[in-house]
């Protein structure tokens, strides 16, 4: 993970916001990305696996476009109320606790805490990078969190790194990050028979090749081979390590923020805030190049 400032030449500047993980982009319209730019905004994502660009007056229309430059992206998933998307653009997805004229919210997670989670890692290729632009922001709560798995990796005494080698975790489909049951999803109590995929419990990153730490969410998770108490009690402890503050980068939005996250390489959470106060947030997901493939050392 890149921890030093570094720039173009045609003065964009990459500024970290930890020693660990994310950088704040200055100096960019992402409404209007050369390709010199973006060689620069990709080499810097690579680095910080987590990127903030401040000040973007951004149509939905070309936050796709810029999200398109970094590969395919999945259609927005139902949301809570039953719609699939914003109208004409099925790559958009609203994350708000904003109600309609009829009392229905119009995006989906409301106003409760989101915990710490990758995003759709139940699938066996998740998506590999999600971005948010922020239209409106209560006036305090709703931070957003980043986690840097390569920092969470590093912390892992050599013991439990030889542990954990060779082992998947299974990440479960049945709840999303708002604690909600996904659609057409029967709940169980055993994460051994819920749905989902396994994958390895340390993954290498595709392009810098990087150890990662790949947890996905706590809830219902079950590593492959063992019992459930000794699966309990080993993924409590990586949980421990990988969620320590040091590692993390917390963000306090503005309008017009995009804050986007490589989800190989990070995990992230919300913060809850007054359900009284209007937060609508607009999402775009990368969908997943490869599957996740396990760290060779």
């Amino acid at each position: 993970m890149g921890i030093a400032a570094f720039s173009s030449d045609g003065g964009l500047e990459a500024r970290p916001l930890t020693p660990v993980v994310g950088a704040e982009i200055v100096g960019v319209d992402l409404g209007a990305v050369s390709e010199d730019q973006f060689a620069f905004i990709r080499d810097a994502f690579d680095r910080y696996a987590g990127l903030l660009f401040r000040g973007q007056d951004l149509t939905p229309e070309r936050l796709v476009a810029f999200s398109r430059r970094f590969g395919d992206l999945d259609h927005a998933p139902v949301m809570e109320n039953g719609r699939t998307a914003v109208p004409g653009l099925p790559e958009v997805y609203l994350v708000s606790n904003i109600k309609d004229t009829d009392g229905k919210e119009i995006g989906s997670l409301g106003a409760g805490e989101a915990v710490w989670h990758t995003d759709m890692s139940y699938l066996a290729a998740p998506p590999d990078i999600s971005m948010l632009h922020a239209i409106e922001v209560p006036p305090a709560g709703g931070d957003t969190w980043l986690c840097g798995m390569n920092a969470a990796y590093n912390a892992l005494p050599p013991e439990l790194k030889r542990r954990v080698e060779g082992l998947r975790i299974k990440h479960d489909g049945t709840y999303n990050s708002g604690g909600y049951v996904r659609q057409g999803v029967t709940p169980t109590d055993d994460p051994r028979k819920s749905p989902g995929t396994y994958h390895p419990v340390v993954i290498a990153h595709p392009n810098t090749g990087q150890p990662l730490l790949y947890l996905g969410r706590r809830r219902m998770a079950h590593i492959e081979g063992l019992d459930l108490a000794d699966s309990e009690a080993l993924l409590d402890e990586l949980w421990a390590y990988a969620t320590r503050e040091e590692n993390a980068y917390r963000h306090s939005w503005r309008v017009g923020d995009v804050l986007m996250w490589d989800n190989r390489a990070t995990m992230h959470r919300r913060d809850p805030f007054d359900a009284a106060s209007r937060r609508l947030m607009r999402r775009t997901q990368v969908k997943g190049a490869t599957q996740p493939k396990a760290y060779a050392g």
